[in-house]
C-alpha cells in the first residue's frame, strides 16, 4: 500500500514536471514561429504566451474528462481560478501593491465575473432546472467555446490599439526546425505529464478515501496554477503589476471559456462533488477583485487587501480539507 502511494506521488510530480517543462516548450516553439512570420509581440504575448500559462489546465482537464474523472476536471477549473485570484493576486499585492489599469477594471474583470456566472448557471442543473445530475453538456461546452471565441477577438482588438513600441514581450529566436521540435516535444509533455499527474492524483484520492473534486479544487489547481503564480510574482518584483493582474485575470477567462470548453465539447462532465459553494466562491473572489480595484484606494489593490485575499483563500481551503476529513470518518 505504501509503495503505491508514493508511487502516485511520483507520478504526480513526475507528470506536474512534464506539464511546465511542456507548456514552457511550446509556448516558447509558437512564439518564436509567430514571430517568424512578423506576428507583433503584443498579440503573442496577449495569446501563445497566455496559452502557455493556461496549458496545464487544460491538459488536466481534457485528460480527466477522457479518462472518466468529471469531478477532477471540473475542480482543476474552479480550483484553480480561485487559486489564481485570491491566492496569487493577494500574495503577489502583499509583496508590491498593485496598480491595475481602468480598461482591466471595467472590461476584463467584469468579464471575468460574467464567465463565472455562465458556468455556475452552466453546472448547476439540480439546482436550477431540478434535473437528475449536473452535467456540463457538449452544448454547453460549444457556448463556452463561443465566448472564447469573442474574448479572443476582443484581445485582437486591444493588440490593433497598441503600436510595437508598447510591446514588452521578448520571443526567442530560434531556426524553424528547432521551433518545431519544441512544440512537438512540448504537446507531448502536456499529453503524457497531464496523463501522470491524473492517474497519480486520483490515486491519492482514493488512497486518502477523499472525492476527486476535493484533490481537484486543493491539489491539482494549485499544481496547475504554478506558472501563474511564478509570472505574477516576477511581474511583481519587476515592477510590473499591469502584468501580473492581467495574467490572472486573462488566465481565468482562459480556464472558462476553453478548458472546460474543449472539455465538455469533447466529452461531457458529469459533475458530482464540486458544489454550488464552490461555484460561489468563485464568483465571489472575482467581485472582490473587482472591489478592491475599483474603491477605496482606487486603481490600486493595497497590502492590507491582498492579505484579506489570502485569509480568505485559507479559510476557503481549511473548510475543504475539514469538511473531507468529517465525510471521511474515524479510522
Amino acid at each position: 500500500m505504501i509503495n503505491n502511494d508514493i508511487l502516485a506521488v511520483g507520478m504526480v510530480i513526475a507528470g506536474l514536471v512534464l506539464i511546465l517543462v511542456g507548456a514552457n516548450a511550446l509556448t516558447d516553439g509558437a512564439a518564436a514561429v509567430a514571430k517568424r512570420f512578423r506576428i507583433s509581440n503584443l498579440v503573442i504575448g496577449l495569446t501563445i504566451v497566455a496559452f502557455g500559462t493556461s496549458a496545464p489546465e487544460l491538459a488536466v482537464s481534457v485528460v480527466s474528462a477522457l479518462k472518466g474523472s468529471p469531478d477532477l476536471a471540473m475542480g482543476n477549473v474552479v480550483g484553480s481560478n480561485i487559486f489564481n485570484t485570491l491566492l496569487i493576486v493577494g500574495l503577489t499585492a502583499t509583496i508590491v501593491p498593485l496598480g491595475v489599469l481602468k480598461s482591466t477594471i471595467t472590461k476584463e474583470i467584469p468579464l471575468c465575473i460574467l464567465a463565472s456566472v455562465v458556468l455556475l448557471v452552466s453546472a448547476n442543473d439540480i439546482l436550477i432546472d431540478s434535473a437528475a445530475e449536473n452535467i456540463l453538456s457538449r452544448s454547453d461546452g460549444v457556448i463556452l467555446l463561443g465566448f472564447f471565441l469573442i474574448f479572443f477577438g476582443y484581445t485582437f482588438a486591444i493588440a490593433r490599439n497598441h503600436t510595437e513600441g508598447d510591446e514588452a514581450e521578448t520571443v526567442k529566436d530560434m531556426p524553424i526546425w528547432k521551433s518545431a521540435l519544441f512544440i512537438v516535444a512540448g504537446l507531448a509533455g502536456l499529453i503524457y505529464g497531464g496523463q501522470f499527474f491524473v492517474e497519480g492524483s486520483s490515486q491519492i484520492a482514493r488512497s486518502l478515501g477523499v472525492s476527486e473534486s476535493v484533490i481537484g479544487l486543493t491539489l491539482v489547481a494549485g499544481g496547475t496554477s504554478l506558472p501563474e503564480l511564478a509570472t505574477s510574482v516576477v511581474a511583481a518584483w519587476k515592477k510590473n503589476p499591469q502584468m501580473a493582474i492581467g495574467n490572472v485575470v486573462g488566465s481565468n477567462l482562459f480556464n472558462i471559456f476553453f478548458v472546460l470548453g474543449c472539455s465538455a465539447s469533447i466529452y461531457p462532465l458529469r459533475v458530482q462533488g464540486i458544489t454550488f459553494l464552490d461555484y460561489a466562491i468563485m464568483l465571489g473572489s472575482c467581485i472582490i477583485l473587482f472591489i478592491f480595484s475599483r474603491f477605496f484606494k482606487k486603481q490600486m489593490i493595497t497590502r492590507w487587501e491582498g492579505i484579506v485575499m489570502v485569509l480568505c483563500f485559507l479559510v476557503y481551503i481549511t473548510y475543504l480539507v475539514m469538511n473531507a476529513l468529517a465525510a471521511e470518518g474515524p479510522m
